[in-house]
């Protein structure tokens, strides 16, 4: 389905598996639609906020990246990605895409065979757990959620017949729980004629029509029955479409006999999507709409910091650390977009403490003491495990601690949640000697450098006095737009060197090695090195601490290969970084077959024994158009070098289809090379995340929500392919719900066997809690195992379906000028009255529109009284009430005066000229009068009166009055009077009276009227 809004912008808005679903190449599709709608209502939602903060929204071109700077601000220094608005989007369109995967046989979720309640229920429920997961900071559980009901509504109107009833508007009850369905035909009522060629414009009943019954298309993918005389779904897929009445009335695809009807459900489904996209706006509010859509500056930081007796040095360097980040980073693009503090001693670990405002982490982080502990080890992966769990995907954690992990047993959930999340886990430890162990479970640093390595990290050892130098890499790393260049690692060491490629994007470029006993050469393209022995070297400048090395690279770098020979009998790991906008995204896929087939993201690991297929989208300084695409191959990093080469599929819009046919054993990273057009120099990156094969295989499916104090069944199967026998299985959750499970399965090769884990959220769980569940399963020689990564939401069950009413009580606006030019110094104001009834409450007041001043009464009383002061120049003002579960009132005021074309009203009421003789000759000495009424209506008011004609004198009440009174005396030699009323916007209205006389004797004539009243209209351009 092709884009309806013609935006050059909605391009980068369709990266991410566009063959989620049936695709057809100029045609519209559940992607293009929602990416219609989400580009539009990011654009319109940026566009406010930029407004309101006092700068003009106006995009460089196309590009995520120019979007993200326009909507950030240009004020903010440094570079910027889309990469997190790619992702936001691709999570949101891998959702949309998996209902066609997961609930193929679900008439509610495609609104077939009639299913209109058990669709609007699934929509319902679905915008109540987006607002809130969002009102709990959960965002990823939220876009997911989106992607689902998105799917659904769209389908309403290319599955149902409200096209066929002439409606041109979206059914507005599908997402307003206070509205009900309507109208819905019952199971005993026909609805189709027959089509046997199977392709018929219209097969609707007339009856059906004529009635306004609302109808679905009936769908059977393995048997044929379906009610007497109701309508099919159609299509090769639908075995009911053969059965009388033949035919079908889906609107999925653009066909001969139906295109109009087609095109009919495209704009109708965008336009569905927006509404309830503009009602998750409306109760989110813009800034957390927009980070919901991945639109944030930089990353989120998050500190895991271990609060046990030996520490307080360490936590006084975390504090500096933080504070440092916070005061040089604020105001830039590198500025983070939310702060995380993780604390753990033993036994405890958490709470978890998030926050927006810089200044409540540096109170939190503050508060921090070292107490208790005592011995090793201590529970910092449980830390970690919380940590990796609330952070979104792609953030920077950094672990604190100068002990090895008791909790051990959670390495491979660790390493599963950040293969999954793509986080990038930094270990800073300061170990003062050996301890007694407390635990056989208990490891070493090695493990940390392990779990580092894998998520593209890195284990930094120093000693106490050591870690102020250490951090530097925070400061680094913890920055927008950051890319790899190349990760590796020697285990053991070895001399080897690495070649790289520095392109004209790159800045801030640094290489980082950490071992021990190393000896380096660093080389650039014209052949000058540097050693490790030079600390400010030809190419840069040189930090050594504890097993750290890193090299700053000087500004004025050279483009093109660069080497760096390294030499160590000791493991080492290299990585090299840099600021890029330059990068991709990518995700391990796997294909699906069905009614609507495509590409569905993996959870787990992919599977040994046959090829791997990645969907990859990549971003440049201008867009995808900007970047020539090289080479993507999978290589490994901590073994001899070994790159495996694929085949690729340009699938548009920047995306790209790579299949590998022979995957790298052992474990890997995605690494790319091509060419910057607006440089024309070439560039290589690195994804960070470590992946490898499995011949295990896990599959669960979240359908709905968990109620708190209610238990809930997740249904799972677990398959090998390789040997069977018996598996340990394994479950864990971030918030330590309770939770039943088979502890192990016999798997019988290439058969699923299936299982059901049961979790019970606690009945005090907040409403928007999102759960992260983790499941493992195991081999019994621990060789091989596999992981699904599940994310749920708890959901409170809502009764509360009426939105707040807004209700504006007084306007006072009389002060304005209708010339907008002249409204600088005045202002007007508005009082609003806001009330919910017996509902849950009003939450929040703000406004949607309008740059003044919005004050309130507390929101705890029955009714809350608005006051909403503003200059006369912002003549718009829109509030909104959000009730505690997310129903959302309005109301809107608009003070822009209609253009006043309609001319004041000149009416004589009342001549006195009798004693006027008939000979003019004769008129000196006498006198006549004239009386008459002038009148604006609700026009601009009246603020001339003169004489066009007429030697008299005239008088009138004031112009301020309703009703101006006026009085013309004169002459009777001066016969005519013309009088002329202007008002303020210039129209201009007349009245005419003459008392001449024919001259001779009297002839048989119709009288004249009294008086005559002549109206003209003058247009008058106001600047």
């Amino acid at each position: 389905m092709t884009s309806l809004l013609g935006t050059a912008l909605l391009a980068l808005a369709l990266s991410g598996p566009t063959l989620a679903f049936l695709h057809i190449r100029n045609e519209s599709s559940h992607t293009s639609i929602t990416g219609s709608a989400l580009l539009q209502k990011v654009t319109d939602t940026c566009r406010a906020v930029a407004e309101a903060s006092g700068h003009e929204f106006k995009p460089t071109g196309s590009s995520p990246e120019e979007l993200v700077q326009a909507c950030l601000g240009p004020t903010a220094t440094g570079e910027v990605s889309g990469a997190k608005f790619h992702s936001a989007l691709r999570q949101i369109y891998s959702q949309n895409g998996l209902v066609d995967r997961d609930f193929v046989n679900s008439a509610g979720h495609h609104f077939n065979s009639e299913a209109f309640l058990e669709g609007r229920g699934l929509i319902l429920e679905g915008m109540a757990a987006i607002k809130a997961n969002i009102h709990e900071n959960n965002f990823q559980a939220a876009r997911e959620t989106l992607g689902r009901i998105l799917h659904t509504l769209q389908d309403f109107y290319a599955h149902s017949n409200w096209v066929e009833l002439g409606y041109t508007d979206p059914y507005i009850n599908l997402i307003r729980p206070d509205h009900q369905l309507e109208n819905l035909a019952d199971v005993t009522t026909a609805t189709c004629s027959d089509c046997a060629s199977g392709s018929c414009p219209n097969p609707i009943l007339s009856d059906i029509l004529k009635k306004k019954k609302l109808t679905s298309g009936y769908i059977g993918i393995f048997s044929s029955f379906k009610p007497q005389g109701k309508c099919s779904h159609g299509g090769a897929a639908d075995l009911t479409s053969i059965a009388a009445p033949r035919g079908g009335i889906s609107k999925d695809e653009r066909r001969a006999d139906n295109v109009a009807f087609h095109n009919a459900a495209v704009t109708l489904a965008t336009a569905a999507s927006l509404q309830l996209l503009e009602d998750i706006r409306s109760a989110a509010g813009d800034r957390d709409f927009l980070r919901m859509m991945g639109i944030a500056r930089s990353s989120v930081v998050c500190f895991v910091i271990d609060t046990t007796g030996s520490m307080s040095d360490d936590i006084d360097e975390a504090r500096a650390v933080v504070y440092e980040l916070i005061d040089s980073k604020k105001g830039t693009q590198d500025e983070p977009s939310e702060y995380i503090l993780v604390p753990f001693n033993d036994p405890d670990f958490g709470p978890v403490i998030r926050t927006t405002d810089p200044d409540e982490m540096k109170r939190e982080i503050s508060k921090l003491e070292a107490s208790g502990g005592g011995d090793a080890p201590e529970m910092c992966l449980s830390g970690l495990h919380l940590a990796l769990t609330h952070a979104p995907s792609s953030s920077h954690i950094y672990v604190f601690t100068d002990a090895t992990a008791k909790d051990i047993d959670l390495k491979d959930t660790i390493n599963a949640l950040t293969r999954t999340t793509k986080s990038t886990v930094m270990f800073f430890g300061t170990f003062i000697g050996v301890r007694r162990r407390r635990s056989l479970r208990a490891a070493g640093f090695e493990d940390y450098k392990d779990l580092a390595l894998a998520s593209g990290g890195q284990a930094i050892q120093v000693s106490k006095k050591q870690l102020p130098q250490a951090t530097d890499i925070i400061l680094d790393t913890s920055t927008s737009a950051l890319v790899t260049v190349l990760q590796r690692a020697r285990s053991p060491g070895k001399q080897e060197t690495f070649s790289f490629v520095i392109d004209e994007s790159l800045k801030h470029i640094t290489v980082y090695i950490t071992g021990k006993s190393i000896t380096f050469t660093l080389t650039n393209p014209a052949g000058v090195s540097q050693s490790q022995n030079e600390a400010s070297g030809k190419l840069g400048t040189l930090q050594t601490v504890g097993n750290l090395w890193r090299i700053r690279l000087y500004a004025a770098k050279q483009t093109g290969t660069w080497n760096i020979n390294i030499n160590s009998k000791e493991p080492y790991t290299l990585k090299i970084t840099g600021q890029s906008t330059i990068t991709f995204i990518y995700d391990f896929v796997e294909s699906f077959k069905g009614p609507h087939p495509g590409y569905a993201v993996l959870s787990g690991r992919p599977q040994a024994g046959q090829p791997a297929t990645l969907m990859l989208s990549v971003m440049g300084r201008k867009g995808p158009s900007s970047l020539t695409i090289g080479d993507v191959g999978l290589v490994t990093v901590s073994s001899p070098e070994t790159v495996s080469n694929s085949t690729t599929t340009d699938m548009g819009n920047g995306d790209i289809l790579v299949t590998v046919d022979a995957v790298p054993e052992g474990e890997f990273v995605v690494i790319l090379s091509g060419t910057d057009k607006l440089s024309n120099s070439e560039f290589q990156r690195q994804s960070t995340t470590q992946m490898s094969v499995s011949k295990v295989n896990i599959k669960a499916v979240v359908d709905n929500s968990m109620e708190p104090g209610k238990a809930f069944m997740l249904p799972f199967s677990v398959m090998t392919q390789g040997s069977g026998g018996k598996y340990s299985i394994g479950a864990k959750n971030n918030r330590n719900f309770e939770m039943s499970f088979p502890n192990s399965l016999t798997l019988t090769p290439e058969q699923y066997v299936n299982a059901t884990l049961t979790i019970t959220p606690p009945a005090n769980t907040p409403s928007g809690t999102d759960v992260t569940l983790t499941i493992e399963a195991k081999s019994s020689d621990g060789l091989d195992s596999n992981y699904a990564v599940l994310r749920l939401s708890v959901l409170t069950k809502i009764t509360d379906f009426v939105p707040p009413l807004c209700e504006v009580v007084s306007v006072q606006a009389a002060d304005c000028p209708h010339n907008v030019s002249q409204c600088g110094s005045f202002q007007w104001e508005l009082w609003a009255n806001l009330t919910d009834g017996n509902g849950t409450g009003i939450e929040t007041v703000s406004l949607r529109q309008g740059n003044g001043s919005l004050t309130y009464t507390p929101l705890s009383a029955l009714v809350i009284q608005a006051n909403y002061t503003a200059s006369c120049c912002s003549q718009i003002v829109e509030l909104v009430a959000v009730d505690k579960v997310g129903n959302v009132g309005k109301c809107y005021h608009s003070i822009v005066q209609i253009p006043d074309s309609v001319p004041p009203l000149c009416e004589v009421v009342n001549v006195q000229a009798a004693d006027c003789p008939q000979d003019v000759s004769q008129c000196g000495p006498f006198k006549w009068e004239l009386w008459a009424k002038l009148t604006d209506g609700n026009g601009t008011g009246i603020e001339t009166v003169s004489l066009r004609q007429g030697n008299g004198s005239l008088t009138y009440t004031s112009l301020s009055a309703p009703v101006i009174q006026a009085n013309y005396t004169a002459s009777c030699c001066s016969q005519i009077v013309e009088l002329v009323a202007a008002d303020k916007a210039g129209n201009v209205g007349k009245c005419y009276h003459s008392i001449e006389r024919s001259a001779g004797p009297p002839a048989l004539t119709l009288s004249p009227p009294l008086w005559l009243c002549l109206l003209v209209s003058a247009f008058i351009t106001r600047f």
